[in-house]
């Protein structure tokens, strides 16, 4: 394991907030997490699992060690007449790891193209566009118990998956665990995920139930898409509507598209018309929280070095610069200012997607 002291975090976030971690460890291997854990002199101490840095807000430096993912590989790891099961390193660039999945011929995350992070975020967040969630997309992954060291892994049941979360996000409710494999329990700060591995039909068909992806098939005059066509129609669609955070330092949707029941629902387009909703299989209805905030008229407003960008307003975008980025506080007292004016004139509490350190 290499270890890092006092080590800047300003690239290591997408936001581009500057802070520092008072102890940095970047693990290449699941050896490299096991060796963190059996030293005596950070092993004790609280860890903070990094990945790609994409779904965090910093508003200040770090104490506990952060442990920064960097485990990669990609590869066939089975197949059976139905399926490929394709295993990730966590440490993998999600959107890099999609793009080999349909250049060696296993489709089906082509709808979660261009989602900021890294593989090992992806089962943490329920990760999910465009119709498809990590967790239909999903079989298995690896993780370490960072008490105490263990090796286990979790099936999709396991990981408790719902919308933009899982048993990652939860903290424990109790002790004990049965063969390294925990029972009945969150994991939030009590696992590090090493690998993951997804679940690809070999009878592929496109999901194109979003409008967007349905009007380029239109435009394309095509029938069936392949998945490279979707793949590509996805990364446009989002080109066109989100910032590069290479380029400005956003955090991606910043916050959960909220649901409601039909009757709330009703009562809402009864007053707005015009909002954007979608109805979901068990009968609730999801609404665009982007629609939302640019309805309280904030798109393209800014709070500090804190803006709303001018192209979609679930993104929260770092109008700074360098040394003189953004500050992880500037970003919060935008997002309540946000949540303050969806739920005066909506009634609904719209719910932050990052982790906030």
């Amino acid at each position: 394991m290499l270890v890092e002291k006092n080590a800047p975090l300003q690239s290591c976030n997408t936001f581009g907030i500057v802070a520092r971690a008072q102890t940095l460890v970047r693990a290449r291997s699941v050896q490299d997490v096991q060796a963190l854990l059996a030293d005596p002199e950070l092993g004790g101490q609280p860890v903070f699992v990094l990945g790609g840095g994409s779904n965090i807000v910093l508003t200040g430096d770090v104490k506990p060690v952060v442990l920064k993912m960097e485990i990669k590989g990609l590869r066939l790891a089975a197949e059976t007449d139905r399926h490929w099961i394709v295993e990730a390193g966590a440490g993998e660039v999600w959107h890099e790891a999609v793009a080999w999945t349909l250049a060696h011929g296993y489709p089906g995350l082509e709808n979660l193209a261009m989602i900021p992070g890294t593989v090992g975020a992806s089962p943490v967040q329920n990760i999910g566009a465009y119709g498809v969630e990590l967790q239909d997309r999903f079989h298995s992954l690896d993780a370490i118990d960072l008490a105490t060291g263990q090796a286990f892994s979790l099936d999709a049941g396991q990981c408790a998956f719902g919308y933009r979360d899982s048993v990652f996000k939860h903290a424990p409710q109790a002790a004990g665990a049965e063969g390294g494999l925990p029972r009945g329990m969150g994991l939030a700060g009590r696992a590090v995920i090493t690998h993951v591995r997804f679940l690809l039909a070999k009878a592929w068909k496109p999901e194109l139930g979003y409008l967007d992806l349905e009007r380029k098939r239109v435009e394309a005059g095509v029938d069936m898409p392949t998945p490279q066509q979707v793949f590509d129609w996805v990364c446009e669609v989002r080109r066109a509507k989100l910032p590069d955070p290479a380029v400005v330092g956003n955090a991606g949707s910043f916050f959960k598209n909220p649901t409601v029941t039909a009757d709330q629902c009703a009562d809402i387009i009864a007053r707005e018309p015009r909002i954007v909703h979608y109805p979901m299989p068990d009968g609730s209805i999801k609404l665009a929280a982007g629609w939302l905030i640019d309805a309280c008229g904030w798109k393209g407003k800014s709070v500090g070095k804190a803006g709303v960008y001018e192209k979609q307003a679930l993104v929260l975008v770092n109008r700074g610069r360098g040394a003189d980025s953004v500050t992880g506080g500037e970003v919060m007292t935008l997002a309540r200012a946000i949540q303050t004016s969806v739920y005066e004139r909506f009634g609904i509490r719209l719910e932050p997607e990052p982790v906030v350190v």
